[in-house]
């Protein structure tokens, strides 16, 4: 019975968890699919394409399909968003995640504008209350991971280093403190879903790739929100790994 794209999909990703197929290795193209599995040359290009949707494979016009060589990030929550050995000894957050790995920061803006009311309603800010945006996107080995977003409380970061693109040492959340704004406490709502066709084309994933939204919130010790940091994460280039103590 001729297998199913899926099932042909199963076996090419058990070839590549195992190392019989390694990042960079060009993958069977149609003809050996179809030849080794009888199927028709539509499910073989709909396999393919289940592992490209999956962030494990690329496409490389005019040569075929290979192996991802991407290396995923794996994001620690708690580690990240520590103080105490993080962005409080004058590390950025991203440390956390990439170690040695390097990454560049890209299209970053910084602007006064007014909020959405959901970013409003989560900084508990008055009507028309303006707020600073920070928008960037990074990008790790060559490839776009995420664009983050962050919206802070003009009133209170306008002329301080925040509306900088380099904040310093320890990052925005160095300077919330050095303000009397130290954030101690966060909260991450996390969700996938399938990108637009303008966060596809952001992040330089197929339209079938999906996207992990996460948006942050930080607060202070009295339990005011100074920033709501709207994230968009390629879902094929991120491990979610979460440290829970009994």
């Amino acid at each position: 019975m001729a297998e199913t794209a899926r099932q042909i999909a199963d076996d090419l990703r058990a070839r590549i968890t195992s190392g019989e197929l390694m990042p960079g290795d060009r993958m069977p193209g149609e003809p050996a699919l179809v030849k080794d599995y009888g199927v028709a040359k539509e499910t073989a290009r709909r396999a393919l394409t289940l592992l490209v949707d999956e962030g494990l494979a690329v496409r490389r016009r005019g040569s075929g399909t290979y192996v991802r060589e991407f290396r995923p990030i794996p994001r620690v929550a708690n580690k990240r968003l520590a103080a105490q050995g993080g962005w409080g000894t004058g590390r950025s957050i991203w440390n956390a995640d990439l170690g040695d790995r390097e990454y560049t920061v890209t299209d970053f803006q910084v602007y006064e504008s007014k909020p959405s009311r959901q970013v409003g309603k989560l900084l508990e800010l008055d009507e028309g209350e303006p707020v600073i945006v920070r928008s960037r996107r990074y990008v790790v080995e060559g490839e776009p991971v995420q664009q983050a977003i962050s919206y802070l409380p003009a009133k209170e970061v306008r002329d301080s280093p925040i509306t900088q693109e380099n904040p310093g040492e320890g990052g925005i959340y160095q300077r919330l403190a050095d303000l009397g704004l130290k954030p101690v406490r966060f909260t991450e709502e996390l969700r996938a879903r399938m990108p637009s066709q303008e966060e596809s084309s952001l992040l330089a994933v197929s339209a079938g790739t999906p996207v992990v939204e996460i948006c942050r919130i930080a607060f202070t010790a009295n339990g005011r929100p100074v920033e709501v940091n709207q994230m968009l994460l390629d879902a094929g280039a991120y491990v979610m790994r979460y440290h829970i103590e009994s």
